[in-house]
């Protein structure tokens, strides 16, 4: 596992270990990865990160091997690349976790893996670029390491305990307040996402199976709509909360940002069809199943009550959420 100590990566190697199986984890040592998973330090964008990685098992005649490599790396893909090369004799099979993000802007509502992705990525690519050509530069390596060994998983909203990003905790300690809450467009917009547990499952299912090549990972349309996901926030925290639908027109007006202010959330649109309209036939002939939101939100929320409701975050992200005032401002309206 490159990572395994954070979100998606955690999710793997818990899933991982779960099933018996032994896991090594590759990260930089800033945080602990699961109880019983092997570690490995290394850091990735300095010149010699991989030593530790390069070094595994030698002392024993010859690097050590696995059945599975995963990566999430978001970065610069020479990092995927510099690691697939190193691992593409000494692991069966690479899966390395992409995005949705990968297509070419504006993504057609029931855009197929067939469909036009980015031009301009490049394997060989260091830091600055989007996050868009980063992850196919980050598949483009994956690909040319390991050939039809490879598998790509195109994510789409990933949600679940352990998120870093800020999305669901950011509705689940804003709804625990309280009192009234802007609740954006209409209560029956579908979203799609994927707990992250959903993912790691089928991911390893996957790898066993010998898949390959790009699945687009997130709930069918309709799986659930943006009601259900925060009707099932005032459930898991008990709340007084109440849910006041706004208009699309009346938010944008105001200024607020959909996505990053009002978190999963988007008006009818390109980035709507692009993000909430995905066709995800293929996963699901292969196995994927997403578990309901209400269970999604729930172990969320025990999760994040654990930590006294201060979820981690990724410096390398935004921040996300609306602030009180403008909130206030809007539903006195």
């Amino acid at each position: 596992m490159l990572g395994g100590t954070q979100f998606v990566g955690r999710a793997v190697t818990e899933a991982a270990l779960a099933r018996g199986w032994q896991v090594t984890v590759f990260h930089r040592g800033h945080h602990a990865p699961p109880p019983g998973a092997a570690a490995l330090i290394g850091d990735r964008t300095t010149g010699d990160g991989l030593a530790a990685l390069a070094a595994a098992g030698t002392p024993d005649g010859g690097g050590q091997s696995w059945d599975l490599v995963v990566d999430t790396w978001s970065g610069a893909p020479r990092a995927v690349r510099d690691a697939a090369r190193l691992l593409a004799s000494r692991a069966a099979r690479y899966t390395y976790i992409s995005s949705r993000s990968v297509y070419d802007y504006p993504a057609p509502a029931g855009l197929t893996e067939d469909g036009p992705v980015v031009q301009g990525a490049s394997p060989d690519a260091g830091d600055g670029e989007s996050y868009a050509l980063a992850k196919r530069g980050g598949e483009l390596a994956a690909l040319d390491a390991f050939g039809d060994r490879a598998l790509l998983a195109r994510a789409g909203l990933i949600l679940g305990p352990w998120e870093n990003i800020g999305r669901l905790p950011w509705w689940l300690n804003r709804i625990a307040r309280g009192g009234p809450v802007l609740a954006p467009g209409t209560p029956d917009t579908d979203i799609q996402y994927i707990d992250v547990r959903d993912l790691a499952d089928w991911v390893l299912d996957a790898a066993e199976r010998g898949l390959h090549g790009p699945y687009n990972l997130v709930s069918e349309p309709g799986h659930t709509t943006m009601g259900g996901l925060l009707d099932a926030c005032v459930r898991a925290t008990g709340s007084d909360a109440e849910l006041r639908w706004t208009p699309a027109e009346t938010i944008l007006a105001a200024g607020v940002e959909p996505w990053t202010d009002l978190p999963v959330w988007l008006p009818p649109g390109e980035l709507y069809d692009t993000l909430h309209q995905g066709d995800v036939g293929l996963a699901y002939a292969a196995g994927l199943r997403c578990r309901p939101v209400g269970e999604t939100v729930a172990d969320t929320w025990t999760w994040l009550r654990g930590l006294d409701g201060e979820a981690p975050r990724r410096p390398d992200r935004p921040a996300t959420g609306l602030d009180p005032e403008t909130e206030a401002k809007l539903l006195a309206g």
